[in-house]
């Protein structure tokens, strides 16, 4: 019974050296089994895997650690350390032309901005108020036109009309330096009639010029004016014949050009020839400058003028329109009718008619 009592599933015809053997490791084993005796030891087990020779360390992970022993560390993005963002290039340049149109934007609001500022000041005072050409308070004669190239031309065609302007002012400066250079041949070969003739071009052409093809350009791009455009194309077609005409210099004709300044250096060997040659000469390289700038914007102007639509039929029914919207026309045109009605009736009649 004492065997019974020590192992009442042991077998009873094993050998006693066995049923020793297995009573003494059961014993042992759950003794010393401890599941936490691995964390104890350290944070990584190895274990050897493999057979023979070629055994490898197994290199188990600790559950709960970021980083695996025997492995190199990746770091992985976590919501408070997010990859750097580089935006591609079409990115970039979508982002420019958002940026510029933008600007355009603005720069449009501003001017919108600034004509209803004009328009309430022209409510407020009547009419607005002449301020070119710029002359003193004490001069007897007081500005003649309104001119704010900001204010009155669109934004896309402020360049273009500056140009115009500054041209306009190209061409007031050289006829005044021919006034000089004529001057110079007055004094040293008696040209009386060039020198003459320069003073009066720049009396009436400065004014002419302006009123003639700079206003009409600049009423043309104000209110997109086919009629407009049309006293432009004819007028400084003809000014760019005139400045090429004062290019070539020739004698009698008032104006200071190559011919003219070639034979003032070629009659005498003076020092005073020379110099007055040489002044002429480059009156006459401004000359022919004016002349090239005058044929590069008269073929701008004439592009833009095609990409707006107008045409010369559209030129004639503005005329039409202007014409008949004038008030001496209408009062002419209403004294005629009236006047043609009453002889009409008024006539006598014949007899046996």
């Amino acid at each position: 019974m004492s065997g019974f009592d020590d192992n009442p599933f042991a077998d009873p015809f094993a050998e006693p050296s066995i049923q020793q053997a297995t009573r003494g490791s059961s014993q042992n084993g759950l003794e010393e089994y401890d599941p936490f005796s691995s964390q104890r030891t350290g944070n990584n087990t190895t274990t050897t895997v493999g057979t023979g020779g070629n055994a490898a360390p197994y290199v188990q992970p600790v559950v709960g650690s970021g980083v695996v022993s025997g492995q190199p560390a990746v770091v992985t993005p976590t919501p408070n350390n997010p990859p750097t963002y580089t935006p591609s290039a079409q990115q970039q340049v979508t982002t420019a032309e958002f940026q510029r149109r933008q600007e355009e934007l603005e720069k449009k609001a501003e001017e919108l901005a600034r004509k209803e500022e004009e328009l309430r000041n022209v409510g407020s005072a009547g009419a607005r108020q002449d301020n070119w050409p710029p002359l003193p308070a004490a001069f007897p004669v007081g500005p003649c036109f309104y001119q704010d190239i900001n204010v009155d031309i669109p934004l896309e065609f402020q360049k273009i009309v500056r140009m115009l302007y500054y041209l306009w002012m190209f061409h007031a400066l050289m006829l005044l330096l021919n006034i000089l250079g004529s001057l110079g041949l007055f004094i040293q070969l008696d040209e009386g009639s060039t020198f003459g003739l320069a003073i009066l071009y720049f009396i009436l052409f400065t004014p002419f010029s302006y009123i003639c093809w700079f206003r009409p350009v600049y009423k043309a791009f104000r209110s997109d004016s086919s009629f407009n455009f049309m006293v432009f194309f004819f007028v400084f077609s003809v000014q760019l014949i005139v400045s090429i005409v004062n290019a070539i210099g020739i004698p009698g004709t008032g104006s200071c050009g190559f011919i003219l300044g070639l034979s003032t250096l070629g009659q005498d060997n003076t020092p005073a020839n020379y110099i007055v040659g040489i002044i002429v000469f480059m009156i006459a390289l401004g000359f022919a400058a004016v002349a090239a700038v005058d044929t590069i914007l008269l073929i701008k102007v004439h592009r833009i003028y095609r990409s707006t639509g107008a045409s010369f039929a559209k030129a004639q029914a503005e005329f039409s329109q202007g014409v008949m919207r004038n008030e001496h026309v209408q009062n002419v045109t209403a004294n005629a009718a009236s006047a043609a009605v009453r002889n009409q009736f008024g006539a006598p009649t014949t007899p046996g008619a």
